[in-house]
Order: structure tokens, then sequence, then C-alpha cells
């Protein structure tokens, strides 16, 4: 199923109240959905239980087949297209997103539209805090005991050795560390968030510039002596820089809405046997 078609169906879930379980075969309008059917589209919906994945798949057939019968009623033809990576759609689906582009409008982001959810939303749109690390990496393999004990003794001693002689990190660091940082005098650059594993990111971000970390810090790669050498605070972005951004996201959030409205509005207006699927009675975001 077209990843338009996903959208949809994923947004009218959120919008409607859960359904119910769904028996073996559906009925939209008099049209049979099997169990076959509804169990090869299960693949498609990953989910915590097979039942959930049977739902899930028989909701999102169901609302294909009311988007592909409204189509018909219309008359509404299209020619699937190739899009930019070579991938072909399926006929179906260009005829549904067709029928979605003539049925469902939504407003543009205007500028003042724009500028109130960034003045509202302002921490959504900060650029990465910028950290300057020096280490020294004790290897040692998670899995040997005995060698991170001894990783995490050595590293305690170089501590307390930069704790009396913060100036021999450099060299320290030439002779101890088992990474490949110890030939710049420990120093990893500039990283950002997500950049570092986990674990070593917290004890980075708890220090302050110019701060040797008291104790050894543990990943799975060993024991690292850790050293903020400067902290970089990141600075919210200009409006004029995020604003195409935000224009995007609020359009294809209000046309979410409107479609799942409209699936909605079809679901009320067909006979649908075999499935809870909740109705909206109310009109379309315009």
């Amino acid at each position: 199923m077209s990843s338009q078609v996903d959208e949809a169906i994923a947004e009218f879930r959120a919008f409607q109240h859960r359904p119910k379980a769904v028996a073996m075969e559906i009925r939209v309008n008099g049209v049979a959905i099997g169990g076959d059917a509804i169990r090869r589209e299960a693949q498609n919906h990953p989910a915590s239980d097979p039942q959930a994945a049977i739902d899930a798949a028989a909701r999102a057939l169901v609302v294909r087949e009311l988007l592909l019968q409204e189509a018909r009623r219309l008359e509404i033809v299209a020619e699937a297209a190739e899009d930019g990576n070579g991938r072909r759609a399926t006929d179906e689906d260009a005829v549904i997103a067709a029928l979605l582009g003539s049925q469902v409008e939504t407003p543009k982001a205007d500028e003042a539209t724009c500028r109130r959810y960034y003045e509202n939303n302002r921490r959504k749109f900060r650029s990465p805090d910028l950290y300057e690390p020096r280490h020294i990496l004790i290897a040692a393999d998670p899995s040997d005991v005995a060698a991170r004990e001894r990783a995490k003794c050595l590293a305690e001693a170089l501590i307390a050795d930069l704790q009396r002689d913060p100036a021999r990190f450099a060299e320290l660091a030439a002779e101890h560390s088992a990474c490949s940082s110890k030939s710049h005098g420990g120093n990893l650059g500039q990283v950002t968030e997500g950049q570092t594993v986990p674990e070593f990111e917290t004890f980075l971000f708890n220090l302050e510039d110019g701060q040797l970390c008291a104790v050894p810090v543990p990943t799975r790669f060993g024991f690292h002596v850790l050293h903020l050498n400067r902290k970089v605070a990141g600075r919210v972005l200009d409006f004029e820089l995020v604003r195409d951004r935000i224009a995007a996201y609020l359009e294809t959030a209000s046309w979410n809405r409107a479609v799942a409205q409209y699936i909605g509005l079809l679901a009320g207006a067909a006979q649908i046997a075999g499935i809870d699927l909740p109705a909206a009675n109310s009109p379309l975001v315009r």
C-alpha cells in the first residue's frame, strides 16, 4: 500500500476510537474482504501480538476498499507513475491518490501561522549543543571481568595523576589510550548528542567547561578518563531558516487530519459488516 494511504490510515486510527476485533470475513457495501487477504496484509503491520496485526490489516483493507469504491463512483482514473527513486506505484494507489487530491483540500500555512508555531515551539528549532571532549580509553572486553577490573583501576590511577597535574593529559593519552585519538592528545573534536555511545554521553553532558570527570566512565569499550575542554551551547535558529520546514509540517498534519475525516465520512455512508469501524459526521478540515 502506498505511503500516502498508510499515513491516512494511521491518522484515521489516531483520530477515531480503536475498533473491536474483526471477523475473518468483512464486507464493504457487499464487497467481501476474506481472511486470506487479511492475513497477507497483516505482514505489513508489525504488532505486539498476532490479533493486533490482523486488526490493523483489516482496517487498512477496509479503508482501501472504501476509497477505491468512491473513486469508481466518481469515475476517477489515474495511471501509476514512477517516483524519483524509480519505484512504481500500483494503479490502485494512483487512483486513491487522485481521489484524495480531488476531494481533500486543506489550507496553506501562511506566514502568521508559521510564525505563531515557531514562537510557541522555539526549542524544537535549536541547533545542537557542541562538546569538545578528550579521553583516555583503557580497553577491556565487557565479558572479561578481570580485565574490566584492571582497566577501572588504571583509569582511577590516571584520574588521580591528572587531578594533581592536569597538564599531563596528552602525555598519558599517548602512553595508555587504546583510541586513535591518543595521537591528538585524546581530543575527539566536536561532537553532538548521538555521536558517541549513550553511556559516554551520560557523563559528558554533565561536565562543565574544563572539568575532569572524577570517576572512570564505563562503556562497552572499557573505561574512559574523560575531560571536557569546552561546551558550545546551541542557539535557536532564525525563523527564516525553518519557515519552509514548519509550513511543510503544518500542511502535512492538516492534510492527514482531513483525510482521516474524509475516510470517516465514507465509513459513515457505507454498509460495513464484520468490523466495527467508527464513522465521522463532521465536515472536512478546510
